[in-house]
């Protein structure tokens, strides 16, 4: 039998201490938020704004379709009904323009000028080749939209931007021709003060059936549960703080189920959305989201019809960003 001595006795309990100190502070950080996950029963959201959401996906989804580089006709309408949405809700609309593959693409921006500290709210509104793309992101379109009408109008201490993305889904997804990259990198270029980012990506798809939500890291199911029924907000670790306080506030108004994490941007999934691009021009940028690739059945799939989400819970979870965004525009 081989004697364990002291000295390594002594070696092994320092190990365990460190690595239990080290998972706590991980845990801490990285996993634990602020505020209380809403756990009550369901709780109808304003009317008008689900039939805005759901009339607006259909737009998108059902009268556009298909729209990519592959796709120009698509692609273009798709830009033109944004511009025109955004005009009507009495924005002055700017677009910045690339050509991509002899496509002229477009980003479209609609701007509340305040101070020289800018929030920009962004959604791409591109999708995979012959996708209807109803989650992926008529949801976040139709989100972007129905918040930049709700701000219409106002005068925010800062610069509040809502900013639609053409080109984040692959081939073009983390490259230079990706939108929102294009868009980032001129802001850095111009030395504008960008402070938050929220990228609105697949937002429309909760549900309560056990098994139902999986993950990147499967330990994260003991942090998160397996029903996807929660909205979530992700970010790197320079945008953690970021993250905590947008959750905190959403959580302070939401009437449903949320969570937040802060990761490795290597972990899949974390970087998977135009919030990467401001990360990598150094600004803090988060991800709100229903987890699509980890829940949604028709992901990256024709099947990804406006018939699929649940306009419900999706309403309930654009109610709760009003002031989050709000919240952001402040000047602390």
């Amino acid at each position: 039998m081989k004697i364990i001595t002291r000295a390594a006795c002594r070696r092994l309990a320092w190990l365990f201490a460190f690595l239990l100190v080290g998972g706590t502070v991980a845990w801490w950080y990285l996993i634990r938020m602020p505020g209380t996950s809403y756990e009550g029963a369901p709780v109808a959201p304003d009317a008008t704004l689900e039939d805005e959401l759901r009339r607006d996906v259909k737009r998108l989804a059902g009268g556009i379709g298909s729209r990519c580089v592959h796709t120009p006709e698509g692609l273009a309408a798709a830009a033109d009904w944004i511009e025109g949405q955004l005009k009507a809700a009495g924005y002055a609309v700017a677009r910045q323009v690339f050509d991509v593959d002899g496509v002229a693409c477009a980003n479209v921006e609609a701007a509340l000028p305040g101070g020289e500290e800018i929030v920009v709210v962004g959604a791409h509104y591109d999708s995979i080749p012959g996708c209807p793309a109803a989650n992926d992101n008529g949801s976040g379109v139709a989100a972007g939209l129905a918040l930049a009408r709700r701000f219409a109008g106002r005068k925010p201490e800062r610069t509040l931007r809502f900013v639609f993305f053409c080109n984040e889904e692959p081939p073009w997804f983390q490259t230079d021709d990706m939108g929102s990259l294009r868009y980032a990198r001129r802001c850095k270029e111009r030395g504008e003060a960008v402070v938050a980012m929220l990228s609105l990506e697949t937002m429309g798809y909760y549900t309560d059936e056990p098994g139902s939500q999986e993950y990147p890291i499967p330990a994260l199911q003991a942090a998160y549960g397996d029903k996807g029924n929660y909205v979530g907000f992700v970010g790197n670790l320079a945008s953690g703080d970021l993250v905590r306080d947008a959750l905190k506030v959403f959580r302070d108004h939401a009437k449903v189920p949320s969570h937040g994490v802060v990761m490795l941007e290597a972990v899949p999934g974390v970087g998977w959305s135009d919030h990467w691009s401001f990360w990598q021009c150094g600004y803090p940028a988060l991800m709100v989201t229903d987890t699509a690739p980890y829940r949604y059945p028709h992901y990256h799939e024709v099947t990804d019809t406006p018939d699929q989400l649940t306009y419900a819970p999706f309403a309930r979870v654009v109610e709760a960003l009003v002031p989050v965004v709000e919240h952001l525009a402040r000047t602390r």
